[in-house]
């Protein structure tokens, strides 16, 4: 009776604290009335004015609001009522959507694809050109008299500038636009077309096939920077292996053109094609791909003036969105440190060993390409038409393995990202901002998922590449052709899907420089892809390609642990960079990967 008593006395003071004290009005919270809708705001931990002199440098992701809705009279449609806290102390906004973000870009999915299409069109001429060459390469040495390793000389000239140039291209695009860099390029790529169209000798050959690299690879990283442009981080994944798949369209029907040319036309006929193939890909792009740098078109609701203007908008009506004029936008001082500024890239750890491992699986892969000419034609006595066919499945493999990976990591990024909801305590209504992600987002792990079962896929098929190969006994048997090109279909899309992977990575970590990291990627493969290439006939020669092609997946198996130690420190150095940034630009960063 007495404890009945003493509850009963103390039933007016917790009443009275309710509305006295702090931790009374954290419990209720706060109470509106909308016409005949009552509700309850209930205030967080999160958003307590307490916290307000808490300077903490990070925030974890706040729980959402818990509110109850009261009906008087009739149902009301439930009103969003979200908190505004101005405190320094309040949770940084990327972890609420109080405000409504604005598009990351304006595009319409027509739109989108519209622009990811043409610019797979354009880089799909860094891989024509190269795979177009190869079943030529014997007709070659026959028509300007040199031997065999001489023309393997211009594989590796063409690998060497293809990973140099970009770093002159994509660092120009990055400052002064996409569009313009396209039209460069491809204009340097044509006119090294006519000279090869008209090559007399070996050196001239030699000089005019590192211009087209020089012309051609630039296409790759500019593409690159266009999908960063225009798809956020969470669709990004998808996009870029699309694009890659379409690059890789060429790697399958390059060698089957380039089969029938040298074998019917000439080996210069090969260029001729190419020369017209490219002109109408330039036209179409003066035509209608729009600028679509950040810096100079916004998220493309900014308009377009001279140069980074479509033709076509010339010509017709403006969009309505884009009528309204602006100041017009001051290009950058172009300046020797933009053409290095990719170089620094590789002083960062987990952007280092992301393109060690791919560099490696690249290198492993144009090995298997470059050598496929001589040794299906000693095994097996194979025509430059035949040899053209012989790439087919190596080219599917591209494509296959590029399609399939862009959705699993999409798949990967929504699990990633509803664990990171579910551990934040956020609701799943919730949508990661577009524009940057939470510095905590797990994306190292979203990307390097299905990097174990890829890498033990490519590294069995690479090994018993080169055993069924090895035996003239075994290669002479009727069909035993369809083994080792099923072996390449396998390498090439565990590779190519490693490439994608890849790429994704590195642009995540290197936001707003989306030419330039898919630059230095360049530069790391064909460096190792160049050194590789001069290698793999001199080891074939020496351990056979049984022996060479296991000490590849040997190295394969040696690089691995590469990627198991960005799965596990990636993320803690990705966010000692950042922060790093933020101290060194003096102001308090967001906590996000923009």
């Amino acid at each position: 009776m007495s404890q009945r008593r003493a509850s009963l006395a103390a039933l007016p003071r917790k009443i009275t604290r309710r509305f006295t004290t702090l931790e009374g009005f954290r419990e209720i919270g706060e109470l509106y009335v909308i016409g005949s809708n009552v509700q309850i705001f209930s205030v967080r931990h999160q958003f307590d004015p307490e916290s307000y002199d808490d300077d903490r440098t990070s925030w974890t992701a706040p729980s959402a609001p818990q509110r109850g809705t009261f009906n008087i009279e009739n149902e009301v449609k439930e009103e969003s009522l979200d908190p505004t806290v101005d405190s320094p102390g309040a949770p940084r906004e990327n972890h609420t959507n109080a405000a409504v973000e604005p598009l990351y870009h304006i595009f319409s999915k027509k739109e989108i694809w519209t622009v990811v299409i043409t610019i797979g069109v354009a880089g799909l001429f860094s891989g024509l050109s190269s795979n177009i060459y190869f079943p030529a390469l014997d007709a070659i040495a026959k028509d300007l008299r040199v031997s065999m390793s001489a023309v393997s000389l211009t594989i590796t000239s063409y690998l060497i500038i293809q990973g140099l140039s970009p770093l002159f291209w994509g660092s120009l695009s990055d400052t002064i636009g996409r569009r313009q860099i396209y039209i460069y390029s491809f204009t340097v790529y044509i006119l090294a077309n006519i000279g090869l169209s008209l090559s007399p000798n070996f050196a001239v050959l030699l000089i005019f096939r590192g211009l087209q690299a020089a012309g051609s690879a630039s296409t790759v990283s500019i593409g690159n920077g266009v999908i960063q442009d225009i798809i956020p981080p969470a669709e990004r994944g998808g996009y870029i292996s699309f694009y890659q798949a379409i690059r890789n369209f060429s790697i399958a029907v390059g060698p089957v053109l380039g089969g029938v040319f040298a074998n019917f036309l000439g080996f210069r006929s090969i260029f001729v094609f190419l020369l017209i193939i490219s002109s109408l890909t330039v036209l179409v792009i003066v035509l209608f791909l729009p600028e679509t740098l950040r810096t100079i078109a916004g998220n493309g609701s900014t308009p377009l003036q001279g140069i980074h203007e479509p033709l076509i908008r010339k010509i017709r009506k403006k969009p309505s969105h884009l009528e309204k004029s602006i100041d017009g936008h001051i290009t950058p001082k172009i300046t020797a440190r933009i053409f290095v500024e990719p170089l620094f890239l590789l002083k960062e750890k987990d952007i280092l060993l992301s393109l060690l491992f791919g560099g490696t699986i690249y290198a492993i892969w144009s090995m298997v390409t470059s050598s496929t000419t001589g040794l299906f034609k000693a095994q097996f006595q194979l025509n430059e038409v035949l040899l053209g066919l012989a790439f087919i499945p190596n080219g599917l493999g591209t494509i296959v393995g590029s399609t399939i990976i862009g959705n699993l990591m999409n798949r990967s990024y929504t699990e990633a990202e509803e664990r990171y909801k579910e551990q934040n305590d956020l609701p799943s209504s919730y949508k990661l901002p577009k524009r940057a992600l939470p510095l905590d987002f797990p994306i190292e792990h979203a990307r390097l998922k299905h990097i174990p079962w890829i890498t033990i896929v490519f590294f069995i098929s690479t090994t018993l590449y080169g055993f069924s190969l090895s035996s003239p006994a075994v290669t002479s048997k009727p069909g035993w052709i369809a083994v080792p090109l099923v072996l390449q279909f396998l390498i090439a899309a565990t590779s190519n899907a490693v490439f994608a992977i890849n790429q994704t990575m590195v642009s995540d970590l290197c936001p707003g420089k989306g030419a330039s990291s898919t630059a230095i990627n360049n530069l790391v493969r064909c460096s190792m892809g160049a050194i590789g290439v001069a290698l793999i006939d001199m080891m074939i020669a020496a351990m056979g390609s049984g022996g060479a092609f296991l000490g590849l997946s040997l190295i394969t198996v040696a690089v691995a642990p590469l990627a198991t130690v960005q799965w596990y420190w990636g993320a803690t150095w990705r966010k000692e960079r950042v922060l790093k940034k933020e101290r060194i630009d003096g102001k308090q960063g967001d906590g996000m990967i923009a």
